[in-house]
């Protein structure tokens, strides 16, 4: 069983940042493509950044300059650094595994807050 553990969210002002963390517990980690997704209140869950085992990123337009999504892999942790923070960035946010082969799996999510 794949367990994806998030850090970092919280309570911040318009034009703050922060930086998300999703630590994996699997072994085939350098391998998969992994993303961040977020979800406001009463809307779907949307897809904000990904990187392939390459590290090649993609960006959703709404983040795209402010947000970076990066990985290191001898530590098996992805991370989200988000800066000029707006507040329609609030949201919870939810790190994706994809791996190879089988099936994908999503963490708990951490709640982010951009308070005016």
């Amino acid at each position: 069983q794949v367990q994806l553990v998030e850090s970092g969210g919280g309570l911040v002002q318009t034009g703050g940042s922060l930086r998300l963390s999703c630590a994996v517990s699997a072994s085939s980690f350098r391998f998969a493509a992994m993303g961040w997704y977020r979800q406001a209140p009463g809307k779907q869950r949307d897809l904000v950044a990904s990187i392939d085992s390459s590290g090649n990123t993609d960006y959703a337009d709404s983040v795209k300059g402010r947000f970076a999504i990066s990985r290191d892999n001898a530590e098996n942790t992805m991370y989200l650094q988000m800066n000029s923070l707006k507040s329609e960035d609030t949201a919870v946010y939810y790190c994706n595994y994809r791996p190879l082969f089988g099936r994908g799996y999503w963490g708990q999510g951490t709640q982010v807050t951009v308070s005016t």
